[in-house]
């Protein structure tokens, strides 16, 4: 591209020297032989007048002093009934500048060499040549700089594009004063903006996903190893067997609520949901692995409680809590369930050494975990999740650790109203 833009820029500028020095040398050529002839006129007209001068004042010609006076001049002066006087030098035939000049008694031809008007006319050609070559210098310069501005940031446009086009989602960052180049840098920033969203948002979503499905797997895992122990029992098998299932269930359901989460601008609407069905569910579920760290999960608080909530979503919660205190709490993991006038709240706490007073402001943001090697994922998650339902996670202590899900109460059913339905829902 820079070639063919020093190219063109040549050729406009050739092309402009010729059509304004051409004409130029023309017009100057012509100027030159209109000063010569018209030089030659008057010295042919100031030898016929001071030669009839001389003659009515009664003196003679002096030819000598003509020739003094018309140096490089051919001169032919013809008197009247009288003899022609040639001074000078004959010029070459073919290139001779003539003029003539009359009086009563004379009549003189004044003729010069062609070929002093030439070298004239030559330096002054000579000069037009020299200022074309430094105007054609000083374009291709120019043309040259602008090339260079041009090209260079195409360059590194092109550049831009392909490492987004590589998955290196770096803005450019830079503008060029050139107005559609510009637009342009505008446009690639705005797509690396867009793909580093797209690829955070994968990212995001692929480490969301492997966190919510791995506590259902491993439910799901315990309820077949116990299966396994408890081959020779029948019921027992049955009763893993159903536990197996619905953890497969509660595994399809978490699956649909991760592909369908970025489905929906605005956040799920709650139902009226049993509390205790989904405590007893989550207790059934880490009763098993609790037994085997020597551990104990109970339940405490009111019965009967009900709230507006998504029971999928709330059982996450709820397993991401019990699971937090299992992995980061010791001794005995209680859930206690109460209301206040406008929530109802299930807390969850245990008996460990709660979170460090470092992590307290920062527990609900992601990556951010309380031992080496955590992914920082589940609190929130946890959080983002309740939200989606219009309930609130807190953490209403650090030292021994007790969070609460603080999940919106039903409104009060008004006279004359249908009561509605209580469900728990497939968790």
């Amino acid at each position: 591209m820079r070639q063919r833009l020093l190219f063109s820029t040549l050729a406009v500028a050739v092309i402009a020297v010729l059509l304004l020095g051409l004409p130029l040398a023309v017009a100057l050529s012509r100027l030159e032989l209109n000063e010569a002839g018209q030089q030659l006129s008057h010295d042919a007209a100031l030898v016929a007048n001071g030669l009839q001068y001389r003659l009515e004042a009664g003196k003679p010609a002096d030819p000598q002093e003509i020739a003094r006076t018309l140096p490089n001049r051919y001169v032919v002066i013809m008197r009247h009934g009288g003899q022609t006087i040639t001074l000078g030098t004959k010029p070459p035939a073919g290139n001779t500048i003539k003029a003539h000049a009359a009086t009563e008694n004379f009549d003189v031809t004044v003729e010069a060499d062609g070929a002093i008007t030439g070298k004239r006319l030559t330096g002054a050609l000579a000069l037009i040549g020299s200022l074309a070559v430094l105007a054609i210098g000083v374009a291709v310069g120019l043309a040259f700089i602008q090339a260079r501005k041009l090209t260079k940031p195409l360059v590194e446009l092109s550049q831009a594009a392909e490492r987004l086009g590589s998955g290196d989602a770096r803005p450019l960052g830079r503008r060029y004063g050139v107005g559609e180049l510009d637009q342009v840098a505008e446009g690639l920033d705005r797509s690396v903006r867009r793909v580093a969203d797209l690829l955070a948002a994968e990212r995001e979503f692929a480490m969301d996903a492997s966190h919510q499905l791995r506590t259902p797997l491993t439910a799901l895992s315990m309820r077949l190893e116990e299966m396994i122990a408890s081959a020779e029992d029948p019921a027992v098998v049955r009763e893993e067997g159903a536990a197996a299932l619905a953890q497969t269930e509660r595994l399809a359901s978490v699956v649909s609520q991760l592909l369908g989460r970025g489905a929906a601008n605005k956040p799920a609407t709650g139902e009226l949901t049993s509390i205790d069905d989904i405590v007893a569910q989550q207790v059934a579920e880490w009763d098993p692995a609790f037994r085997r760290a020597n551990r104990k999960l109970e339940v405490l608080g009111a019965k009967g409680l009900y709230a507006l909530a998504t029971p999928g979503a709330l059982a996450q919660v709820i397993a991401t809590l019990i699971d937090n205190a299992l992995v980061h709490g010791a001794g005995t993991v209680a859930i206690r369930t109460w209301q206040t006038p406008k929530s109802v709240v299930t807390e969850i706490r245990d008996e460990g050494r709660g979170v460090p007073p470092d992590l307290v402001p920062r527990i609900f943001e992601r990556n951010v975990s309380g031992r080496p090697g955590g992914t920082g994922l589940g609190l929130a998650l946890a959080r983002d999740m309740a939200a989606a339902d219009g309930a609130h996670v807190a953490l209403l202590r650090p030292r021994p650790a007790a969070f609460a899900i603080f999940l919106p109460r039903p409104r009060p059913r008004q006279d004359g109203e249908a009561p509605t339905p209580a469900v728990s829902g497939p968790v």
